[in-house]
């Protein structure tokens, strides 16, 4: 069994990160200081839970809009896979490509997962809520999808 990753702590500096983002768009650690934001991190774009939170944060936006807190979804997909999916579900907010891996792993969501016995490498579905110089201000790991946007809302609405 791999050891639990170490994920940013609450108050702790988040890693950087500069991803090829959903739309031709590009996303950076550097572009969002100053604001509060949400990172989300997803195993598999176009499945059936990730397609659930991801419309459940695109369904959000409205409300976090008016708290100007904008969402980035990320995940080791091409970016092709990510423009299908952001296409196909009509998602307004970026959705990055961490291609390399780097990302996933310096957030500490690279994980062993089992499935039918099956152990494999794979992304835990987490979100943080980064605050605006760039410091963990809450983290939610293991994420079950029914109810965890609204959590997420309840945080933000709080920044």
């Amino acid at each position: 069994m791999a050891e639990t990753p170490i994920f940013p702590a609450v108050g702790a500096p988040v890693p950087d990160f500069d991803m090829p983002a959903s739309k031709g768009r590009h996303v950076s650690l550097a572009a969002m200081r100053g604001k509060p934001f949400i990172l989300y991190f997803y195993p598999k774009a176009s499945t059936p839970g990730c397609t659930t939170e991801a419309c459940g944060f695109q369904e959000a936006l409205a409300a976090l809009g008016g708290t100007g807190i904008p969402i980035i979804g990320v995940s080791r997909d091409s970016m092709k896979a990510i423009d299908t999916f952001a296409t196909r579900q009509n998602l307004d907010f970026p959705l990055a490509s961490d291609a390399t891996g780097a990302v996933t792993e310096a957030y500490g969501v690279w994980v062993e997962k089992t499935l039918y016995g099956r152990k494999y490498m794979g992304i835990e579905r987490a979100t943080f809520l980064i605050d605006a110089d760039g410091r963990v201000a809450h983290v939610w790991r293991n994420v079950k999808v029914p109810g965890h946007v609204a959590e997420v809302m309840r945080a933000a609405s709080q920044i």
